[in-house]
């Protein structure tokens, strides 16, 4: 009986760092992706430079290069903030908090958001931060409904944000995940609300 052959140490690493690459390529498409945060328009929730990471998974894994999804686990919630692609750039990517959902009307008033005839009060935030009335969706005065199967997102920094007010409402087809985590810079690690 002869002797098995002994992988090479250089296979071996090799084999290695391929399984880790693809692994991590199958993490990154399906199920986490982190994003870091280029501009101030979800400032004080998320700073420029903040890195995120995004859950794939609750709202139903996109398929690559299909506007398909898998099952979600549950549907954005109001107050979610959320990564999409851009409805004037797809190459790009944006982060903003849910607001209303398909069947809501929608209005800015006294710095406010209402939301079906009420202000928001859930999360706090809602609370604590003023919106202004710019854009076309988002007039003084204006009540505005969003379709079903839609979202109207808003930027935390209302003073400085290209959102929903500007550019409408988005289709799920466009939402890639839930920010959940702020994982970097470590002094302003923490979950998201």
């Amino acid at each position: 009986m002869e002797p098995r052959p002994v992988k090479s140490a250089f296979r071996e690493t090799v084999e290695s760092i391929v399984i880790a690459v693809l692994l991590a390529m199958v993490v990154r498409t399906f199920f986490l992706q982190a994003f870091k945060i280029p501009t101030g328009s979800m400032r004080p929730t998320l700073m420029e430079g903040d890195r995120i990471l995004v859950d794939k998974v609750t709202y139903g894994i996109p398929i690559p290069f299909t506007a398909w999804r898998l099952p979600r686990i549950k549907a954005p919630q109001r107050g979610d903030v959320v990564v999409f692609r851009s409805l004037e750039d797809p190459r790009r990517d944006f982060i903003k908090r849910l607001v209303a959902v398909g069947g809501d009307e929608v209005e800015i008033r006294d710095l406010r958001i209402w939301v079906n005839g009420k202000p928001l009060t859930e999360p706090r935030i809602f609370r604590e931060l003023n919106y202004y009335n710019r854009g076309s969706y988002g007039q003084t005065g204006q009540q505005i409904s969003v379709p079903a199967g839609y979202y109207f997102f808003l930027g935390d920094n209302s003073a400085s944000s290209r959102d929903s007010r500007y550019w409408g409402f988005l289709p799920e087809s466009k939402i890639i995940g839930r920010a959940f985590v702020i994982f970097w810079p470590p002094r302003r690690v923490r979950l998201l609300k």
